[in-house]
């Protein structure tokens, strides 16, 4: 069932609004409607993030896999979190290097806690998490 659209009207200060329009045309947007949508959609998600609601989210590392002992350090750690994790995926970006991804649904707290578990594992390269939303609440 699609979703009803509703129009409003906002007043903003004229500098302001082609900024905006400079900026949402640099990021690809077709319309100010999706956007403002996006700006919402990304406002309710860090909200839910604050509120300890279930959340999802991708913690994207990159490592060097030659490091004596870090993949095996970073399987026990994903292991300590198994109830969070749902997915993951090793590519090998080189000879040395490779990127994972590991999907995770969980509360807020547990997250982060992951995610600088594996930031501080040495030999990691790289860590970043990307906060998402399970939907339930969008």
């Amino acid at each position: 069932m699609a979703s009803k659209l509703t129009r409003f009207s906002v007043s903003l200060d004229e500098g302001l609004l082609d900024r905006f329009d400079t900026d949402i045309e640099a990021e690809g947007y077709p319309t100010r409607s999706k956007a403002i949508a996006d700006l919402i959609s990304n406002s309710l998600i860090r909200k839910e993030w604050l509120s300890g609601k279930e959340v999802a989210a991708a913690i994207i590392m990159v490592y060097d896999h030659h490091k004596h002992g870090l993949t095996n350090r970073l399987t026990r750690i994903q292991h300590d979190y198994h109830h969070l994790i749902i997915a993951s995926q090793h590519i090998h970006l080189d000879h040395d290097n490779c990127l994972e991804i590991v999907v995770v649904k969980g509360r807020p707290g547990p997250i982060q806690e992951l995610t600088r578990k594996l930031k501080g594992a040495k030999g990691v390269k790289h860590v970043s998490l990307a906060a998402a939303s399970t939907g339930q609440h969008l």
